[in-house]
């Protein structure tokens, strides 16, 4: 089925042409009236022996008048015509694009809802593991062998919960005691973290009910993969009350849980080529795309007036879809966007139909936990 957009173009192009046609008619319709007046003087010079050429003039000027009655009748009609097939095409793009525009507002708010979810798992994991007692020993005794059965006992965490890359423990210096995957990344241990944000914040918590979260960011140190950083205090005694004695920081393994999300949105077939899901953060900077493209370094313009969601249609007819994060349960959200972007039809693309059940929302059990 041809795309609303190219039943308005056409029409405007047909009210075009018809235009041109008309105005070759008359241009032609008016040479022929001079030709005819022309050879009226002509007869009438002629005397009775231009008689019978005057009465074919005479013809001709009547068939030339008559032409341009039709031509002019024939103008407008056709402009009204056109101009209400014009008015006709343009409200079938309206709702069209209404219903695309809902659907592509749909498709970001599922897919920022699926992060949210995700990330409040996070959330929750810092703060339950950060009360382990080998991790609380780990920063309460300060020695080799609590800072080795921390290590052990993070690396067990690490091979159930295959969404992290890593997990630290920090003592209240920043000096990193123990971490989960040595091995992976032996230059983790003995490093200094004092000034990084995560830790920071961390340490600034006023319970273990706290937790501190930060922009995606590569993290050096664990080959500059790119990581969403949870963190909180570990306090004496794991209670939630006990004194600040360090840091636990867990590193998700954001590019590979990000890309089961933007790349699982289901696009119609009509759709795909044209189609680009991205996860946004607070100051619009793509932080998962799709295309792979842009992350970390390209800035979105998004001219959301406001709006928790909603869809919008930029100049170049490309229509972006967007929703801001809800939050979940206890998680607040960090002012993420989910964001769909879908460029116009191109006018030599052939049509397609949409594969049954193409536009279902994704089902957050697909992702990992």
């Amino acid at each position: 089925m041809a795309h609303p957009q190219q039943i308005v173009e056409l029409s405007q192009r047909i009210g075009e042409i018809a235009e041109q046609k008309i105005a070759r008619i008359n241009k032609i319709n008016r040479a022929t009236s001079y030709l005819a007046l022309n050879a009226l003087i002509e007869a009438s010079r002629a005397g009775s022996a231009g008689d019978g050429f005057g009465v074919v003039a005479r013809e001709v000027k009547r068939v030339s008048g008559e032409i341009t009655q039709l031509s002019g009748e024939l103008a407008h009609d056709l402009a009204a015509e056109v101009q209400r097939l014009g008015v006709l095409g343009d409200a079938v793009l309206e709702r069209m694009e209404a219903q695309q525009g809902q659907r592509l507002t749909d498709l970001a708010l599922n897919m920022i809802d699926i992060i949210d979810r995700n990330l409040y798992e996070r959330s929750c994991d810092v703060r339950w593991w950060a009360t382990d007692s080998a991790v609380v020993a780990a920063v309460e005794q300060r020695n080799r062998d609590a800072a080795a059965f921390a290590s052990t006992r993070l690396g067990v965490i690490l091979d159930s919960y295959t969404v992290y890359l890593d997990l630290w423990v920090v003592d209240a210096d920043g000096n990193v005691l123990a971490n989960g995957r040595p091995s992976r990344y032996p230059r983790v241990m003995g490093a200094n973290v004092r000034g990084q944000a995560w830790f920071e914040r961390a340490m600034a918590t006023s319970s273990g009910q706290d937790f501190a979260s930060t922009d995606i960011e590569t993290q050096d140190r664990l080959n500059d993969a790119l990581v969403a950083t949870y963190s909180t205090a570990i306090r004496a005694g794991g209670a939630v009350d006990g004194q600040r004695l360090g840091v636990l920081a867990i590193f998700f393994d954001w590019q590979a849980q990000a890309k089961a999300v933007v790349e699982g949105v289901k696009f119609t077939q009509e759709e795909r080529g044209r189609a680009r899901a991205m996860l946004i953060d607070s100051k619009l900077r793509v932080i998962a795309s799709s295309d792979e493209q842009g992350v970390l370094e390209e800035t979105v313009t998004l001219n959301h007036r406001g709006r928790p969601l909603g869809f919008v249609r930029k100049e170049d007819g490309t229509l972006i879809g967007f929703a801001k994060t809800p939050g979940y349960e206890t998680y607040r959200g960090m002012g993420w966007y989910g964001m769909i972007s879908l460029a116009p039809p191109s006018s030599t693309e052939p049509a397609h139909a949409a594969e049954p059940g193409a536009a279902e929302p994704q089902d957050a059990a697909a992702v990992a936990e």
